[in-house]
């Protein structure tokens, strides 16, 4: 369930996202700590594959066949590097995922759902409608009842399949053909 946020909450949630990332920062997983030097190594890697192939492009002598050729070569010298950063990730997204899930508190979830329904429900029986014999009003009453049984099953539904989710492993992203000029 999302729940519209106010002027003021919005203002708070602002002012409170500076020490929310340091905290994020500091409450860093292995997982998330390992997965982050992968990527800065993997991110040199492809950096300087990036140079050599504008290089290669660069080079007046070639053919563009030649240039083709030689960025093709040198890309492959780089796919390990691509293999083993998806790998990693792989791993440790399936970490990180485990770690998030293992924080949510599936009680406070359902107190979260019944707490938006039960104004609903108490009002519905408060209201003198409820006593009276109206066909149309019951079967009105039974549409808003069930409609906010359905809000905290969906919500449930929902914490489910989080749970039950696991990241899919990225794909190793195909071979250049050229560099990016840019």
């Amino acid at each position: 369930m999302i729940r519209a946020l106010t002027p003021l909450s919005l203002a708070a949630a602002l002012a409170l996202l500076p020490v929310s990332a340091a905290v994020a920062e500091a409450r860093k997983t292995p997982a998330e700590t390992s997965l982050e030097s992968a990527a800065a190594v993997f991110e040199r890697k492809m950096e300087e594959f990036g140079a050599r192939a504008e290089r290669i492009q660069a080079d007046p002598d070639l053919s563009e066949t030649q240039k083709g050729l030689r960025i093709a070569a040198l890309w492959s010298d780089y796919q390990p590097h691509v293999a083993d950063f998806t790998a990693e990730a792989t791993r440790q997204a399936g970490r990180i995922a485990e770690a998030a899930l293992a924080e949510i508190d599936v009680d406070a979830v359902v107190r979260e759902a019944m707490a938006e329904v039960e104004p609903v429900v108490h009002g519905l029986a408060a209201n003198g409608a409820w006593a009276q014999a109206d066909p149309e009003q019951m079967v009105t009453y039974g549409l808003v009842a069930r409609y906010g049984l359905d809000q905290a099953l969906d919500a449930m539904d929902e914490v489910e399949a989080a749970l039950a989710e696991t990241p899919a492993p990225p794909l190793s992203p195909p071979a250049p053909a050229r560099p990016i000029e840019g």
